[in-house]
């Protein structure tokens, strides 16, 4: 009998749960489509004109619009009232609205206020002081041709030789055609719009419909719209045509939520036909994410004619109703309109959940596209050696609006958390940030997230977000691998990064060993480079697929059978190393038949003695060591 001592040293750690899942189709799309639009924006504008220049001296409680529009002229007049609680006592503040725009008066209980329109910004002088605490409101009189910037935030255009007037304000040009704060930092708690338009038209905005109401002598219509949800001002919308309107509903448990489509004539059934698809998104996000956020009203769909869509809240604009752009500016009403990003740098936070829920839908819908859908994703975020998801120029609208960055390695980061975290964990973790009264239909930057994730799955993941949202490029692997006996093999992790912002990428990694008539896939949770890990697969394989499902953003991984190099006779080795909740002992090429595994402490107790047959010279032992205590161990 041979006698074998051990030495190890036993450590805690932690072990992540990885759940895999379906499919997606034509997530790239979106991007795509919008980037089109985007490639139209002549960069350079917001270097100079910049954000906001609102003071934040008051908070807006609710925004009344009447505007006055024809779609087939150029050109805008409107009262905006505002209602606001002062937050520091002071003599006047500012909103941001374009200088081409021509401020008429400023009314304070019809009290004509002094004011100044000079850089963008308009300020009001009140007749006195306003303490802070204080809700008070003006009205704004204004009118003129808005300029064109951002996507085209004041478009007046035709379908079919008929006119069509629509806005798309985001990111920054809601002050284009209206007075307001501009900013990531203020949310109405509700608004009404009253749309004036030639009678021969309807107008779509937010919220529920309220009155349609013919005036000066049957020419004209006022269309009124009311929403009581905290909104922020570039998801305020108005279009006007010719639409074709009808309506739907979908049941959401105990409630049926209206949905309604505003369309062109000539598209009619085209939308109609595409509906369903909507009714069926609706149900599946509502049952995985949470209530539809704004349940009490609607969803809508308002046709236009940019090259995308726009998750205007309540009444996304579609170009069409592609059905993974249908699913991705419906999943923007939980992520982008219920919570919005706090800032631009944090745009992931709407366009990488957009893309992950319309990816989420798809997979839902045709699993047989999993697999092609997620590599072409890949395919795109790996196009190019660097770039982060976190936007570090949010002076750029085109790298605020990165298809490759914020939307699609946006939404793989969603994947590879859903892979390292578990299903459950995933999905619990986004019902509570959706939840979080501190968050829900306001702002959120990136570390809000962080809390909630790592609430959920009390795991640290302060490496992950500056691995994979602060850093640049990804991981490619060289997995060696060694059958050992029968049954198992020993596997080596290399990994090189393309960029030098990360040095290591942290993941746990699938791997599927193969041979003619079996297979069987494993997960090692790769935290160094160069890590060994040794496991029982079962039979011999002669292939190995790496992340088969295509979970995590790799490139050119590449896997190679090395063959047992280890001589002599009486070999011993123990995995894995550091040890996690067990050990395992694995004796090969022994001269006897059996052998004693004796463990001690560092005191020299014996705290586990097993005796083994050792067959043709070989056996692996699986020791649990969950019960000792951190230590040394021979």
């Amino acid at each position: 009998m041979r006698i074998i001592f051990i030495y190890v040293l036993l450590f805690s750690v932690k072990l992540s749960a990885q759940i895999p899942v379906d499919d997606c189709k034509q997530v790239t799309d979106i991007a795509l489509a919008e980037q089109l639009a985007h490639q139209r924006i002549v960069e350079g504008t917001y270097n100079i004109l910049g954000n906001t220049s609102a003071s934040n001296n008051f908070d807006v409680t609710y925004y009344r619009c009447e505007w006055e529009v024809n779609p087939a002229v150029r050109f805008i007049s409107g009262k905006v009232t505002v209602y606001f609680f002062i937050t520091t006592g002071t003599g006047n503040i500012q909103l941001d609205l374009m200088n081409p725009l021509i401020v008429d008066s400023v009314k304070q209980r019809n009290q004509v206020l002094v004011k100044q329109h000079t850089s963008n910004t308009l300020t009001v002088n009140f007749s006195s002081p306003i303490n802070a605490g204080v809700l008070d409101s003006i009205s704004i009189y204004y009118r003129g041709v808005p300029p064109n910037t951002g996507f085209g935030s004041f478009i007046q255009d035709q379908h079919l030789g008929i006119p069509v007037m629509w806005s798309l304000s985001e990111p920054y040009g809601s002050r284009d055609w209206w007075p307001c704060k501009n900013g990531l930092d203020d949310k109405a708690d509700s608004i009404d719009i009253y749309i004036t338009s030639p009678a021969q038209y309807r107008a779509a905005s937010n919220g529920l419909l309220q009155s349609e109401t013919l005036i000066a002598g049957n020419t004209q219509k006022v269309t009124h719209w009311k929403h009581r949800y905290p909104i922020a001002t570039y998801l305020m919308c108005f279009a006007v045509t010719n639409y074709v309107v009808f309506n739907n509903s979908v049941q959401l448990g105990n409630i049926t939520l209206p949905m309604q489509t505003h369309c062109y004539p000539e598209s009619l059934t085209a939308f109609q036909n595409g509906t369903q698809n909507t009714l069926n998104a609706i149900q599946l996000f509502h049952n995985t994410f949470g209530d539809y956020p704004f349940i009490k009203e609607k969803y809508g769909h308002v046709q236009f004619g940019w090259g995308g869509g726009m998750e205007h809240q309540t009444a996304s604009f579609m170009v069409s109703l592609n059905e993974s752009l249908v699913a991705h500016e419906l999943g923007h009403q939980w992520f982008g309109d219920k919570i919005t990003c706090a800032s631009w740098e944090d745009i992931w936070l709407n366009e990488g959940f957009a893309t992950f829920l319309a990816a989420f839908y798809m997979e839902d819908k045709y699993p047989a596209n999993k697999i092609a859908a997620r590599k072409s994703v890949i395919n795109n975020i790996t196009s190019a050696t660097g770039g982060s998801v976190w936007v570090d120029d949010t002076t750029s609208v085109g790298r605020i609006f990165s298809g490759r960055l914020s939307y699609n390695k946006g939404s793989y980061l969603l994947y590879m958390l859903r892979w390292k975290l578990g299903d459950a964990v995933f999905f619990n973790a986004l019902r509570s940030y959706l939840l979080d009264p501190q968050l829900a239909y306001g702002f959120a930057n990136t570390n809000d997230l962080v809390h909630h994730l790592e609430q959920a799955s009390g795991q640290n993941l302060a490496e992950f977000f500056k691995d994979w949202f602060k850093g640049q490029g990804y991981p490619t692997y060289n997995v060696q691998w060694t059958p050992v006996g029968s049954q198992h093999v020993n596997i080596k992790m290399n990994q090189t990064t393309s960029h030098t912002s990360v040095d290591f990428f942290e993941l746990p990694v699938a791997l599927t060993f193969k041979n003619a008539t079996q297979e069987k896939t494993i997960v090692v949770d790769n935290k160094t480079n160069g890590e060994t890990f040794f496991r029982n697969i079962g039979f011999i394989a002669d292939t190995v697929l790496i992340d088969p499902e295509y979970w995590l953003v790799t490139k050119n991984n590449v896997s190679s059978k090395v063959p047992d190099a280890v001589a002599g006779q009486n070999i011993v080795q123990v995995f894995p190393n550091p040890i996690k909740d067990h050990f395992s002992v694995y004796m090969r090429k022994m001269a006897s038949a059996s052998a004693n595994i004796n463990l001690y402490n560092a005191g020299g107790q014996l705290v586990y003695t097993k005796n083994i047959v050792l067959t043709n010279g070989s056996e692996y032992l699986d020791v649990p060591s969950k019960h000792l205590p951190a230590g040394t161990y021979f």
